[in-house]
């Protein structure tokens, strides 16, 4: 099976803007009635036997089972049969909660409750934080696992229960493909929905062929391959930072919640989305570009984590140098490139050309020179035709291509703003 998500803009009426607010609001509120249930139980838990909290004590019965996914979505099924599905409300308003959860798709309000079970998950096995409640306006998505035959036609979407809603098919859908899931995202700019389309093939393995690029990532400079390309470090946040820092100073200035506050706040949520867009579509360019003259693409196996919470994190997130080695990932699998990581210990402490380690650099020293065989060329070139080497050496090629000098000792060439 092969599967590939497609994005469209959504133009939906003044009242199905309306019902997508009141689902994401009723899909904030299970989320939120899910996670307590959870959060209470584990809470119950962790009380000492021979002592009692000065705050609060949870208790719940010994042989109580643990909230899971599928226990949850028993209650969910409950409460829309109008069984109290909060315990310890009045009936009147189990009745007027069992018609909101009504109106909304039951399927789709199960994977509000699979989205938090995968937020547990990676909090046990990624070391994530604990999941958090969520306030007032931070739901902005909910899916569809489920849609019916043909959902995509002239121009319009059928959604279940929600209807046709009008779409800005911006793109065609290759023939063959079946739309298995649909997620609706609401951001600054309007509603998108995200189609995953699925192909009944099995895509060939990408062997490694061809000439071998391996690329450095740094601030300097962003992008250092091993055939000599420098490309400048865009700065995206850093300079609409100025006008970030007015806006944001303008809804300081508001009543909270009223209508000129949302409207600041809109302002704010629009610049932010303006940059993301802008740090995409330059990354998607320049792994085009990296892709044009390359069989293999080597890039380093970086900690980015730490990174991001080093002096220079700032720096780096606006880079964002994990959006782009997915991004080059995927530009590398459409156009029949080889992609692999690999390890980035040392790369600039070792000289290319006779693998002599020449010891640590400070970060102003931007050029390699080693004094074994006097090799000279720019250190985050010399740092990707390390990577290169390593990467030709995981698949096989060894190093025939250094030996051949295909990608030492050819002059930098000038470096490039690709704005």
């Amino acid at each position: 099976m092969f599967n590939l998500t497609y994005e469209f803009k959504l133009k939906p009426t003044q009242q199905q803007v309306a019902l997508f607010e009141e689902w994401l609001e009723t899909h904030r509120r299970v989320y939120n009635h899910a996670l307590a249930e959870r959060k209470d139980w584990y809470k119950s838990r962790s009380c000492q036997i021979n002592a009692c909290s000065l705050r609060s004590c949870y208790i719940i019965r010994a042989d109580a089972p643990r909230p899971t996914f599928a226990s949850q979505c028993k209650s969910l099924t409950a409460a829309r049969n109008a069984t109290c599905f909060m315990p310890g409300n009045p009936s009147t308003a189990v009745a007027q909660e069992s018609e909101y959860l009504k109106r909304v798709n039951a399927q789709s309000l199960q994977q509000t409750l699979r989205r938090l079970e995968k937020a547990f998950v990676s909090m046990w096995e990624q070391n994530h934080g604990f999941p958090r409640f969520k306030k007032a306006g931070r739901m902005r998505s909910f899916s569809f696992p489920q849609l019916g035959q043909n959902p995509l036609s002239n121009r319009y979407i059928k959604l279940p229960v929600i209807g046709a809603v009008k779409i800005r098919q911006s793109r065609s859908i290759p023939e063959g493909g079946v739309i298995k899931q649909a997620r609706v995202v609401k951001r600054a700019s309007g509603w998108y929905v995200m189609l995953t389309v699925q192909w009944d093939v099995n895509p060939p393995q990408r062997l490694p062929h061809g000439e071998a690029v391996g690329i450095d990532v740094g601030l300097t400079s962003f992008v250092a391959t091993s055939n000599g390309l420098l490309v400048k470090r865009p700065r995206f946040f850093v300079d609409a930072e100025r006008k970030l820092k007015l806006l944001q100073q303008r809804v300081s200035r508001k009543r909270i919640g009223s209508n000129n506050w949302k409207k600041a706040q809109k302002k704010v949520a629009s610049l932010h989305e303006y940059v993301a867009n802008c740090r995409k579509d330059w990354h998607r360019k320049l792994s085009h570009q990296i892709c044009n003259d390359a069989g293999m693409v080597f890039v380093e196996d970086l900690n980015l984590i730490g990174l991001s919470r080093g002096m220079l994190g700032k720096h780096c997130l606006d880079a964002g140098f994990g959006q782009f080695f997915n991004i080059l990932e995927q530009t590398c699998f459409k156009r029949d490139v080889y992609f692999q990581k690999v390890d980035s210990r040392k790369t600039s402490q070792i000289c290319p050309n006779c693998g002599t380690e020449t010891g640590k650099k400070e970060l102003s020293e931007r050029t390699h020179a080693c004094s074994n065989c006097g090799y000279t060329t720019d250190r985050d070139v010399a740092a990707a035709q390390v990577v290169a080497i390593r990467g030709l050496a995981a698949v096989g090629h060894t190093v025939k291509m250094l030996a051949e000098g295909k990608f030492i000792g050819i002059p930098v060439k000038q470096e490039s703003s690709y704005q």
